[in-house]
Order: structure tokens, then sequence, then C-alpha cells
């Protein structure tokens, strides 16, 4: 049997949509797994009514304890998954350092980039808890929670310096539905989750302003060497952006009905304002924090990418998105693939 392993003890940190179908998905596998959610009042609810009001009609099971006692949930696993909001990834962080074991493997599905250090998701969980890179693991993918709460066919990628701990949370995660491959480009694979979000808004735009296939086509295969650009800049090798996490990812999130960055987009190009649509959200699209994180790596490092930088001036300069578009299409003519820097 291909999927036959040892069960695991896992503490799972965010109780989100993604966090709690990975929780279920976990136990399924047979492994023990404890779910960590920050707001009591959503602990109560869960552990009262066995379900998570952002998963219609997915139960969670009993024997998986739902705290927001982070020290309980935390001691004595073996692997940590970490799947809040990525700005919110350093305060929890903080509240665990010293506490993590060396040997745990930590497991991150946080897609972005973390506001005023610029710094992926790996590295601020190897800041923070002064953890060996080669246990951190970054799991990421076209993987809408919606669709894996009900076993939806999926595949992924797990991200890491080490192919050890790649192949451990392979093992751990790998099933009949949910398909795993592993990869040693972390850059990559995080750069490519993380910057997706900011072509999905703009896709959202052309679904709001009624463009029509050939512009979102256009829009996201030119986002697809945006988002090559600055990752090879970051130190992610090319070939990486052409799988799961990068092109793979980008459909995903461009095209669905699940996505929240490009339903933010959408409402956009119907006129609406971005203060408006996030006060009526009550999930995280990662996306517009990402799109200001990026704003600053092209300052930084000088990345060619009109589309994201047009994204940033329509999100908080308040630019008309006819207007973006027209720059965007105005542009002087140049050859389909250039510039794009190798290390």
């Amino acid at each position: 049997m291909p999927f036959r392993f040892k069960p695991k003890s896992v503490a799972v940190l965010g109780a989100g949509s993604w966090g709690t179908t990975v929780a279920i998905h976990l136990y399924k596998r047979k492994n023990v797994v404890r779910l960590w959610e920050y707001f009591s009042e959503n602990v109560a609810l869960m552990n009262r009514t066995h379900k998570n009001p952002l998963l219609e009609g997915i139960a969670i099971p009993r024997e998986i304890p739902i705290s927001d006692q982070l020290d309980e949930i935390i001691e004595n696993v073996s692997f940590i998954i970490i799947a809040v909001p990525s700005q919110t990834v350093r305060s929890l962080l903080e509240k665990m350092r010293g506490k993590i074991p060396k040997d745990v493997i930590i497991v991150n599905l946080s897609k972005g980039i973390e506001r005023g250090t610029l710094k992926r998701m790996s590295e601020v969980i190897h800041e923070v808890l002064d953890h060996p890179m080669d246990n951190i693991v970054t799991l990421h993918g076209p993987s809408h929670a919606e669709e894996v709460s009900r076993e939806v066919p999926t595949a992924v990628v797990a991200a890491s310096t080490s192919s050890e701990s790649a192949l451990a949370v392979q093992k751990l995660f790998m099933s009949s539905y949910f398909r795993v491959y592993t990869n040693s480009d972390i850059v990559g694979v995080e750069i490519g989750g993380a910057i997706k979000n900011i072509i999905a808004i703009a896709s959202g735009i052309c679904d709001g302003m009624n463009l029509g296939d050939n512009s979102k086509a256009a829009l996201i295969t030119r986002g697809l060497l945006e988002i090559t650009r600055i990752g090879i800049l970051q130190g992610g090798k090319e070939e990486t952006f052409a799988g799961l996490s990068g092109v793979g990812d980008l459909i995903v999130t461009c095209g669905s009905k699940h996505s929240r960055n490009r339903y933010v987009g959408e409402e956009i190009g119907k006129g609406r304002k971005l203060k408006d649509i996030l006060a009526g959200m009550s999930m995280v699209a990662e996306g517009v924090e990402t799109c200001q994180t990026v704003h600053e790596m092209v300052k930084k490092h000088g990345a060619t990418m009109p589309i994201s930088e047009e994204i940033y001036k329509v999100l908080f300069e308040n630019k008309d998105p006819r207007l973006a578009v027209h720059h965007l299409m105005n542009r002087d003519p140049v050859t389909e693939r250039h510039s794009i820097p190798k290390k």
C-alpha cells in the first residue's frame, strides 16, 4: 500500500477554512491532531457544533481537540502546521519562542511576504524560533479548502532545503485524493504562492469590468512572468514557477469562485472601494497586503513588474482600473520573454 506510515502527533495552528481542512485531512490519515484557534468564541462554537462556519457541510471529528491554549496544543508533537494569515505569523511565533524542540518539523501553509522586513514565511519562522531551516517545510499549491474538504483530487508541493523533511511532509499528507510532490526550491515555491495573489486581484478586476477571456489570458501569462522575475531575483529557480506553486496556483486563484483575492478584484472592477470590500469579508485576502510588500520589493530590487505596480496604484492610490488597463496596454513595445535576470 503506497500510503501506509506510522501515525504522528500534529498541531495545526489556525482554524480558518484551510487550517480546519488540513486538521481533518490529517486526522483521516490516522494521525493524532490538535487544532488551535485564536478567538475563544470560535473555539466554543466549533467544540459545540463540531463544524466550522467557513466550511459548509463539513463535520469536524469529535476526536480533534480545539483550543485557544497554545502551549497545550504544541506540547509533544512531531509536526507543527502554521495556517494563519501571513501578517500574523510573527506574533504567533513569538508566543512559541523557546518552546519548540529543534527536531520538530514546522510546516508553513501561509502565503505572503512580511510587511516591513520583506521576509518570506520560512525566513520568519527561522528568525523568530531560531529553528533549523532544514526542519522547515512550505506546503503550497492550487488547494482551495472548499474542495480539499470534499476530497476533490488535488496536487501540491512540499518545499524544503532538506529532502528528508520534504519527504516526511509528503508522507504525512499524501492520500488517494491529495497528491504531494517535493521540491528543494523553497524560495521559489514561497514567492510563487505569495505573489500570485496580486495577479488574482487583477484577474478579478478583469471580471468586474467584463473585459473577457483574451484580457484574462494575457494577464495571467504576463503575470506569471512578473512572478518569475522577482522570484529569480530572490534566489528562486525559473523552473519552479512552471510548477504547482507557480502556474498551478496562479490558474486556480485567478479563475475560482472560491478565491478571496479574485473576489476583491472583481468588486473593485465593479466600482466598489477597497475599504468597503474588506470590511464585509470574514476571511483575509492575502494579496492586498502582499501588493504593498511587493511594491517595496520592486523599489528595492528594481524589478520590472508593471501589472503589480498598476494594481498597487488601484488599491492604494485610488487609480481608476480602466486607466490602469490603458497604461498597461500602451507601454513601449518589447519582445515577448525579456529581462529575466539571472543570479
